[in-house]
């Protein structure tokens, strides 16, 4: 027996052709610990099967779960100047920026689009959390700013999904800037006399929940989101007192008028269809389409985004 070719040799080619497993695709329960398959969440609209927890959803999985036949025309948003203060830390502003943008594949933390919500015409936007916590900062408050002037635009309802840790620090007076900004361009969509409906997800927070994210006609919060302003740690310290248990989760926040409805993402698409016919009083859809129909000249303010996979 020759042991460097039939033992060495074997052993050493099976560690150097190793394959190399994903750490990606199992994913765990926050509150119960439980494991995943990420297709099977995936499939599940990102909720814990066992538990019921709604994981966050990235922008595009967001827009795909409400817009008919998964596709949609993307809002082109304005740019902005990407670092007015020239702000430092530990590390450079424009430099948060880049890996922010290389982990998202995003530019900023909204995505605006427009499509058809079984059926009827809609426009919405979606905040990622993922992206520097989902800050709002000028490139934020200016996609917000240009969705709530489309739907005004184009007669539509306006639809937000928050999320979100506050004004983003980097920018300091002009991330606070956004907030009036912001509240004023809802206002415009009022006086439009279009709906504004506002879903909270975990988390909606700081600047964010005291500006446009309080603001809708209509108030849906996803199971177990945190909302509020301060956080529940910062509270206790400064009134020294235990706070209710589920203190500021959309539940309680539901309890004492603060929230509409709490919706389980597995019926969010279907409440929100039902509201804004309700809200622009359109007849009810017989059947919900099967693929997208593209709007009528609305090339020069939109691009088309691809068609989600199936």
């Amino acid at each position: 027996m020759n042991w460097i070719s039939n033992v060495v040799r074997p052993k050493l080619n099976s560690f150097l052709n190793r394959r190399e497993v994903p750490e990606n695709l199992w994913v765990k329960c926050p509150e119960t610990g439980q494991m995943v398959f990420h297709k099977d969440l995936e499939a599940n609209l990102h909720v814990i099967p066992g538990s019921g927890y709604h994981m966050r959803m990235e922008p595009t999985a967001r827009l795909r779960m409400m817009f008919d036949g998964g596709t949609w025309y993307d809002i082109a948003l304005p740019a902005v100047a990407a670092d007015p203060l020239k702000f430092r830390d530990e590390k450079r502003y424009t430099d948060r920026l880049k890996d922010a943008r290389t982990k998202t594949g995003a530019q900023d933390a909204l995505k605006v689009g427009y499509g058809k919500l079984e059926g009827l015409a809609v426009t919405i936007a979606v905040q990622d959390f993922g992206f520097m916590g989902g800050s709002l900062g000028m490139a934020a408050g200016e996609a917000i700013v240009t969705g709530l002037e489309t739907a005004a635009a184009r007669g539509t309802p306006f639809i937000i999904f928050a999320s979100s840790g506050g004004a983003r620090m980097q920018e300091g007076i002009l991330s606070l800037m956004q907030m009036p900004r912001t509240t004023c361009a809802v206002q415009e969509l009022r006086e439009a006399r279009l709906p504004y409906i506002v879903v909270l997800t975990n988390p909606t927070t700081g600047g964010v929940t005291a500006s446009y994210a309080m603001l809708g006609d209509v108030h849906l919060a996803e199971p177990g989101a945190l909302i509020g302003f301060a956080g529940p740690r910062v509270i206790e310290q400064t009134i020294r007192e235990k706070l209710p248990d589920g203190f500021q989760r959309s539940e309680f926040l539901r309890q004492h008028g603060m929230v509409d409805m709490v919706v389980h993402r597995h019926d969010m698409r279907a409440t929100l269809a039902r509201l804004c016919r309700l809200l622009t009083r359109a007849p009810a859809a017989e059947a919900a389409p099967t693929r997208h129909e593209a709007p009528v000249a609305e090339a020069d303010a939109a691009a088309p985004a691809a068609p989600a996979a199936s």
